[in-house]
């Protein structure tokens, strides 16, 4: 198989550089060196489709900040156009609007299952797309939404906003970040669950970028332990896409995908 050509990797000091630069908010001591080097391997992960989106979350720097960080990379030949960022809420994600609409169309194919975890329910229990209406609408928007997105050329990192003022989060980034089992509850009860004490089972799905450096981390989820037999063919089928779709490109390598079970007293969504 032939793979597309790598894009040029500059020195991991030019990357520290574009990162600190852009997203230090003013600050003397900007983000440190190992945090930069692993936002420019999640920012590529999206950008090969080895992720649909990146929700930043590494200080309070904004769509702007991205943005400039998004063009930096650019500059520097590392990423191509074609990398978005979206805000929802009071949240920065970084997508790119060609994969993750193919992922929210396989979604609305019933690609992924959805565990119910209201703090209603004595347990944890498992949903199809099919059960949730609501969100079927939801996901039609926000695949309409990036569709146009994807013919705006005029600007080397566009950005956009959803309006989400009756949205559940916590969904919506699941469904977003390419979980195959995201969770979901009542908002009109909290946000309570019935994850305390709950068995877990934790997945993370790593992948070696450049040489010397920790892996990244592409995927972290977890399902409840009693539901795990009921979701193995989802979760096999998630394994399955991830590793085919990093056979199409040869800057990341050796993925590993764990799992163990914890048990928390308490699970903030």
């Amino acid at each position: 198989m032939l793979l597309p050509d790598p894009m040029s990797t500059p020195s991991p000091q030019l990357l520290v550089a574009a990162a600190q630069q852009t997203l230090g908010m003013g600050k003397t001591r900007g983000l440190p060196r190992s945090v930069c080097l692993h936002l420019s391997g999640e920012v590529l992960a999206v950008a090969r489709g080895l992720k649909p989106a990146l929700l930043y979350d590494c200080n309070c720097a904004g769509a702007s900040q991205l943005q400039s960080f998004l063009e930096e990379l650019q500059g520097l030949g590392f990423l191509t156009q074609g990398l978005h960022i979206l805000e929802i809420g009071e949240n920065s994600l970084i997508v790119s609007p060609e994969h993750v609409c193919q992922h929210l169309e396989r979604v609305l194919l019933g690609s992924i299952a959805f565990v119910d975890v209201s703090s209603s329910l004595p347990h944890p229990s498992v949903r199809s797309l099919d059960q949730l209406q609501h969100l079927k609408a939801l996901i039609a928007e926000v695949i309409t939404h990036l569709q146009g997105m994807q013919r705006d050329l005029s600007v080397a990192v566009p950005c956009s906003r959803l309006c989400s003022s009756h949205w559940n989060l916590c969904t919506v980034f699941g469904i977003l970040l390419g979980y195959p089992v995201p969770y979901t509850f009542h908002l009109n009860q909290g946000d309570g669950n019935c994850l305390a004490l709950t068995p877990l089972r934790v997945f993370t799905a790593r992948i070696s970028w450049l040489l010397g450096q920790h892996p990244v981390l592409l995927y972290s989820f977890s399902v409840p332990e009693s539901l795990f037999p009921a979701l193995t063919d989802t979760l096999n089928t998630w394994e399955k896409d991830l590793r085919a779709r990093c056979r199409t490109q040869n800057d990341f390598t050796d993925l590993c995908i764990s799992s163990e079970v914890v048990t928390l007293p308490a699970v903030a969504l």
